[in-house]
């Protein structure tokens, strides 16, 4: 978003895919037995049919440099794997959000924060967002846990909101009164269509849902915090808890 390199999609393969075998592979040589790669759910798409949330056995399909740059990583990664016995474990998060927030997160947050009326009280979307105190429990899970080698996840709060839902949530957090409109999501979106913002439209009003059931099943993990006590973080600047594993 808001990319001003000549050419997005070589500055993101410099760093994402690139970087990403570099790293790797010293961390072989170094005698390194597992890596934790962060990548994203966006290597599957940009937006999922409601109540079909993204399962981690889906195809991928990057739209956006960024996503295919972390699709490219992850391919190299599973090579290197099966070539050094390098064992390599990749989390698919959806948005994270928690202290330092940015981008639309952090402007919907403050326009919450100033009571400002916004024109989306009839949303009925679905999206999955990670608190940044539940990802980091996960990550930490994952670094021993003997299940966990080799193995792709989607993870998330397991709290699938629509756009209208996320802000209330953050009023509440914020101690503040929502003032929602319920402008038809039709409307909103060709008059964003309008104004050359459809990829913001989309976040807004688009689902994009992930299936965090291996997480839970496989390695018996669950979120640390709800997503009510992550909004809470995100307000007061600090995590909720210490985001240890959770058994």
């Amino acid at each position: 978003m808001n990319d001003a390199a000549s050419d997005p999609l070589a500055a993101f393969r410099q760093v994402n895919v690139l970087g990403t075998e570099r790293l790797s592979r010293q961390a072989v040589v170094a005698g390194v037995k597992r890596l934790v790669f962060l990548s994203s759910v966006k290597v599957h798409g940009e937006k999922t049919q409601t109540k079909r949330p993204f399962k981690v056995d889906d195809p991928l399909a990057p739209v956006d440099p960024y996503a295919i740059s972390k699709a490219e990583a992850e391919h190299g990664l599973l090579k290197l794997a099966e070539e050094t016995g390098l064992e390599v474990v990749i989390i698919r998060p959806p948005l994270v959000y928690g202290p330092g927030v940015k981008a639309n997160f952090r402007l919907l947050m403050k326009w919450v924060q100033r009571g400002i009326p916004l024109p989306l009280g009839a949303v009925h979307n679905k999206r999955s967002f990670v608190a940044l105190d539940n990802l980091v429990s996960f990550i930490i899970h994952c670094i021993d846990h003997p299940r966990a080698a080799n193995e792709l996840f989607l993870i998330s709060d397991g709290e699938d909101i629509s756009t209208t839902e996320l802000l209330e949530k953050m009023a509440r957090a914020f101690g503040k009164r929502s003032f929602l409109l319920p402008v038809p999501v039709g409307l909103m979106t060709f008059v964003v269509g309008l104004l050359g913002k459809r990829d913001v439209a989309e976040r807004l009003f688009g689902s994009l849902q992930v299936d965090s059931f291996k997480a839970w099943t496989l390695l018996g993990w669950t979120p640390v915090v709800s997503m009510d006590e992550g909004l809470v973080a995100s307000r007061k600047g600090a995590p909720v808890r210490s985001a240890g594993p959770t058994g």
